[in-house]
């Protein structure tokens, strides 16, 4: 339960139980010490607030999660009255002052947990009643009374500042709308909550598109003033329990608690509908059973990746739950090696004298009952379920390895390839991952190439193409794989972070009947070499082929004819058993 709008981040029910039952016990023990050291007499019935107050707080720490809002409003204004019965009552001058330097206690607890009107008529109540005492009295000092009046307002005062940093540290102040170190804890929040009330929960990724084109044509400040649109037409669309978040860069968060997916779907259309000339992407995802906070913004962000990729402006709702194909590769990749999954290399030569200069890593999985499972089949079933990224990490680990075996066991330096996923490439977390299982494979990152798909590419994301960058910085490549099957990466060449092109195999199997299609690769391979890239022929399979690729002059080719994708053991026979020399390796560093 949220207690205040203005300090959401502290005021949970359990926190304001604990913190306010504590000041309460510790208001009354104060009281308790108070009349036990008293020379003076003091009236039964006040000297009695001090254990009841004791007693009270102790029951608000242990159950005072329970109690509602108006609970507590009642009970911090009991709280302001007893101060001034006791401080009253009190037999001495110092008794009395000391009792009322307990209002700053009070004063702090209402600007900690409640709403700024309702803590500023908490502190006028403390101040009307400190002044009516010490007028009732009329023994306390005036500058005394000043003194309690200053430090009363001044704890209050800095309470509030505390309350009102606590309150802005998970707000987007572009937006104005939660941020997502925020959004992270409702989401939290609102999972604990389905598990105890069975409630459904469903959450959506909203992605604008094309919003980098606007920030290149427009300039950033027209970027942010529609995010800025979007958040001001979305926000009164939305039932109360929703929470709006601006996730990071261009993309919304929405978590909807009570919402079944197909109810959430239909809330993302219909604030798709709102914003008719902003086009928009969004993948929805209620929790299923067993399902983590994690595992449902996986899911959520699985369906928006294959909104993006099939065109974008619309939504989708994932499926939910595990078709019998995740499930059977879930406990694959749960058993490792040993559940079928593994790793084999395909060379990579140059096509002048057919020497190994590198190895593209590719996953295999043999089924215990289907047998071998074609890629194109289960590594979708991976992406739509949420299972990509457990895969990806199977398929780095085993690549590196597989590598270092190979290159120590020839003694060629060889470079290697490895190719990723578009929800791989947006996690967060991709790039620290990666650099972790190099280092701790003691496979080297200027010998590491990661490919990417051109229709990734298409579907550019801020976070993608920052998570290449990273890898450069830290010594890994990038490959465009299946060049010139798409139509928008030749305009994006000079703006991504590109080091090779994987020609596809469509271009290679013409070559030898198509002069048209040499002349266009020879143009393909000029471009390359303008932008400094180097080109890799995928797909060859016969020596005209390989010929034709040698006159022309291409760095780099792999297909059948120079060698099937094998397992790391095969290979290394296979190399040591030719004994050739090792090549001069192709040079990274040109890229």
């Amino acid at each position: 339960m949220r207690i205040s709008r203005l300090a959401p981040e502290v005021a949970t029910s359990r926190l304001i139980a604990r913190t306010s039952g504590l000041l309460t016990v510790m208001g009354g023990l104060g009281a308790i010490a108070l009349v036990l050291g008293s020379a003076g007499a003091m009236h039964p019935g006040a000297a009695a607030l001090g254990p009841v107050t004791a007693g009270v707080g102790l029951v608000v720490m242990r159950w005072g999660h329970r109690i509602p809002l108006s609970g507590y409003r009642f009970l911090m204004a009991a709280g302001v009255v007893d101060i001034g019965v006791f401080a009253y009552a009190s037999p001495t001058v110092g008794a009395a002052v000391a009792m009322l330097s307990l209002s700053a206690f009070a004063a702090m607890g209402s600007f900690l947990f409640f709403a700024l009107p309702c803590a500023l008529g908490y502190l006028a109540e403390l101040l009307v009643m400190g002044a009516v005492v010490v007028v009732a009295r009329g023994d306390v000092d005036a500058g005394v009374a000043g003194v309690l009046a200053v430090l009363v307002v001044g704890c209050a005062g800095a309470m509030a500042v505390v309350a009102h940093r606590a309150a802005t540290a998970h707000e987007d102040a572009l937006t104005g709308l939660v941020n997502r170190r925020g959004f992270d804890e409702a989401l939290e929040a609102a999972v604990r909550a389905t598990a105890r009330t069975g409630e459904p929960l469903s959450a959506a990724l909203f992605d604008l598109d094309h919003f980098k084109a606007v920030n290149d044509s427009r300039g950033h400040a027209a970027g942010d003033e529609m995010l800025r649109a979007v958040a001001a037409t979305w926000t009164p669309l939305l039932p109360g329990t929703a929470v709006l978040a601006r996730h990071g860069g261009d993309e919304f968060a929405l978590l909807l608690p009570g919402s079944d997916g197909g109810s959430a779907l239909a809330c993302a259309e219909a604030l798709r509908a709102a914003l008719p000339h902003i086009g928009t992407s969004v993948g929805v995802a209620e929790l299923a059973p067993g399902d983590s906070p994690a595992d449902l913004m996986r899911r959520a962000d699985a369906a928006l990746y294959r909104v993006k990729s099939r065109g974008r402006g619309r939504s989708e709702l994932d499926a939910g739950g595990q078709s019998p194909m995740a499930r059977d590769l879930a406990a694959a990749l749960a058993a490792g090696t040993s559940g079928g999954l593994s790793v084999h290399l395909q060379p990579v030569v140059t096509p002048a004298d057919g020497e190994i200069v590198g190895v593209e890593a590719l996953v295999r999985w043999t089924h215990p009952e289907l047998g071998a499972v074609p890629p194109a089949d289960f590594v979708p079933v991976a992406e739509r379920e949420g299972l990509i990224g457990a895969l990806g990490a199977f398929v780095w680990l085993a690549a590196c390895r597989d590598a270092r075996t190979l290159s120590e066991a020839t003694g060629r330096s060889l470079f290697l390839t490895v190719n990723v996923s578009g929800l791989e490439l947006d996690d967060p977390g991709f790039p620290d991952r990666v650099l972790a299982t190099l280092a701790g494979s003691g496979w080297p990152a200027e010998r590491t190439v990661v490919e990417v798909t051109e229709s990734l590419v298409e579907a550019e994301s801020t976070r993608s193409v920052h998570a290449l960058h990273v890898l450069r910085e830290h010594g890994l490549r990038v490959a465009i794989d299946d060049f010139g099957t798409g139509y928008s990466a030749l305009s994006r060449l000079d703006t991504l972070p590109t080091d090779f092109l994987k020609l596809d195999n469509s271009f290679v199997s013409a070559i030898t009947t198509s002069t048209r299609r040499a002349r266009l690769l020879r143009s393909v391979m000029a471009l390359a070499d303008a932008l400094d890239l180097i080109l890799i022929a995928e797909g060859v399979e016969t020596p005209e082929q390989a010929r034709a690729l040698a006159s022309l002059g291409c760095p780099l080719a792999q297909g059948y004819l120079y060698g099937r994708p094998r397992p790391v053991a095969e290979l290394v026979a296979s190399l040591t058993a030719a004994d050739v020399v090792d090549p001069p390796a192709v040079a990274l560093a040109s890229g």
